[in-house]
């Protein structure tokens, strides 16, 4: 395994690279590499700051660009179109990664991302929603600045994922997102200030897959909802009973539909059914 990432073997397997979200790391898709079988290589690199990676280093500002460089070389070192996958930030991320590569890809699924930038061109609507976002940020700033970190990461977690989330994690598992509230606070600053037309998306030429989860905050529907109306090929999928951390708490459901888009984008020969789990099969 490598020391920031989980890198499955590639051979000459299609590849598919997954991003994971604020106070992550790659390991949050372990549960996708069943779905995907024997067929696909699963690559989910640690981004900047978590996991085993290195924090960010500070010589410069950082922008959405400093984080997709990593992923933008993991492109460029394999040989073939790759499917790009991600969730909330780890979105954010992958649509600029998808910009930069927009040739070397073969589909693109999105869980919710987090570009805020986006809600400043859906009027009023979206200035509301990304002005609430941006009240909750300063809070978290504010803890940050003065080594409050987990009140600051209780705020950013009850505020993302529902009053009473942070609560319900274990002590292990909130000093592990207090520990990157630094890091949040860059990512916030990116995303919001990643300033691209939404004329860009329309260029893009493959199968993207828009997933949202039905009880997720109204600031990441709009962003989903500007996206989708953006992109010409794009499909718009709901996860009933999910929120915005879906991908977590329903594995299984998001999982299904990230590799029912992975296959159907790949070259005719293979079907769904193939990658669904045994009992799913049977009945199908």
């Amino acid at each position: 395994m490598n020391t920031s990432a989980m890198f499955y073997e590639r051979d000459s397997k299609p590849s598919v690279i997954a991003l994971h979200c604020s106070g992550a790391n790659g390991q949050m898709w372990r549960h996708l590499a069943d779905p995907l079988g024997d067929r696909f290589a699963l690559i989910a690199p640690d981004l900047i700051g978590c996991g085993a990676a290195r924090p960010w280093g500070g010589a410069q500002e950082f922008t959405a660009a400093d984080e997709a460089a990593l992923t933008i070389s993991i492109i460029d070192a394999i040989d073939a179109p790759v499917h790009l996958v991600g969730h909330s930030y780890g979105g954010g991320v992958a649509l600029r990664v998808a910009r930069e590569r927009a040739s070397r890809l073969a589909s693109l699924t999105l869980y919710e991302p987090t570009l805020l930038s986006v809600l400043n061109t859906m009027g009023d609507e979206g200035r509301a929603a990304l002005a609430e976002i941006d009240a909750k940020a300063s809070e978290v700033i504010d803890g940050m600045s003065t080594g409050a970190y987990l009140a600051a990461a209780r705020i950013f977690v009850n505020y993302w994922s529902g009053n009473g989330s942070w609560e319900a994690m274990s002590p292990e598992a909130q000093a592990g997102v207090a520990r990157h509230v630094p890091k949040l606070c860059l990512e916030y600053r990116a995303m919001s200030r990643e300033r691209v037309p939404l004329q860009a998306y329309r260029r893009f030429n493959f199968p993207v897959l828009l997933l949202q989860g039905d009880r997720s905050l109204q600031p990441a529907h709009l962003i989903v909802r500007q996206l989708h109306r953006a992109m010409k090929s794009a499909a718009l999928h709901t996860v009933y009973g999910a929120g915005h951390m879906g991908p977590l708490t329903h594995p299984a459901a998001v999982n299904a539909l990230v590799v029912g888009h992975i296959v159907r984008a790949e070259p005719a020969g293979a079907t769904v059914e193939q990658f669904l789990p045994i009992e799913k099969r049977l009945a199908a």
